[in-house]
């Protein structure tokens, strides 16, 4: 069994992160379809990917939902009926449970909600998937494989999703705000814009990538370079008696109960 018509709704920045990666899996452009109300934005997509655009739904074997939380409940109603009970439903829009989606398609399609994030624009994404009862298993190979594509993907109980909201979903903004942090403090130290700028990004990326390939821990990695009354101890300590630890658990726990309102 293969999927011979992909269909993506909404063309926005993910969407276009997802029929790259769509790509990138393996599956051939003419078997994609976009769906959107932009008629300059499906040209754009259309000319740089060699996809096509689509109106019909009626022999889609796989449909991705790409659109905001907000936005989704209209896009059930003007959908439902419209395809084919076996084809996945796959939905990106943050907090809106299966049920949500299912009921809202008539409860007959198999149905996966996803948390993606941002870094899947260039193949570094990290999402996590839960899946309805009536997902087989062809279907979640072809899910694996996408969503691995554009990064990694780990499949967690739907309970959970709000967590996984909160750690990778939001988890890249966390991350852009404490590199503003640092460029802010390097330039009060007197080091220029760029300067402070080349500097911070280099040292995070860096710090990343040695976390990723090294095989050590975090923790270890930290330890490396910190020495006993050190320069790095100093600033440690400083994190420490200003409870960096419980400020990020704070923001992680009120983007979790943001979650949870918006299911």
């Amino acid at each position: 069994m293969s999927f011979k018509k992909i269909t993506v709704i909404g063309a926005g920045i993910m969407g276009e992160a997802l029929i790259s990666a769509l790509i990138k899996a393996g599956h051939q452009p003419e078997h994609i379809e976009i769906i959107e109300k932009r008629e300059d934005r499906c040209k754009e997509l259309v000319e740089k990917y060699s996809i096509r655009i689509g109106n019909d739904l009626s022999n889609s074997d796989v449909v991705l939902l790409v659109v905001k939380p907000q936005d989704l409940e209209s896009l059930l109603a003007e959908i439902k009926g419209k395809l084919p009970d076996s084809a996945l439903v796959i939905s990106f829009a943050a907090g809106k449970t299966i049920s949500t989606i299912s009921n809202g398609l008539g409860g007959k399609n198999p149905v996966v909600r996803v948390m993606p994030n941002t870094p899947a624009l260039v193949g570094k994404g990290a999402s996590g998937y839960s899946l309805s009862s009536n997902v087989d298993q062809h279907q979640k190979e072809f899910l694996r494989d996408f969503l691995n594509s554009a990064g990694i993907a780990t499949e967690v109980p739907e309970d959970l999703q709000d967590a996984v909201t909160a750690t990778s979903g939001s988890g890249p903004a966390y991350f852009f705000a404490f590199v503003e942090a640092m460029i802010k403090g390097a330039k009060e130290l007197g080091l220029s814009d760029e300067v402070a700028t080349s500097l911070t990004v280099q040292t995070l990326i860096g710090a990343a990538e040695l976390l990723e390939i090294s095989g050590k821990s975090a923790t270890t990695l930290r330890e490396n370079v910190t020495s006993p009354n050190g320069t790095t101890f100093a600033a440690l300590q400083s994190f420490t008696s200003s409870e960096l630890d419980a400020i990020v658990a704070k923001a992680m726990k009120a983007a979790r109960d943001r979650s949870i309102e918006l299911s």
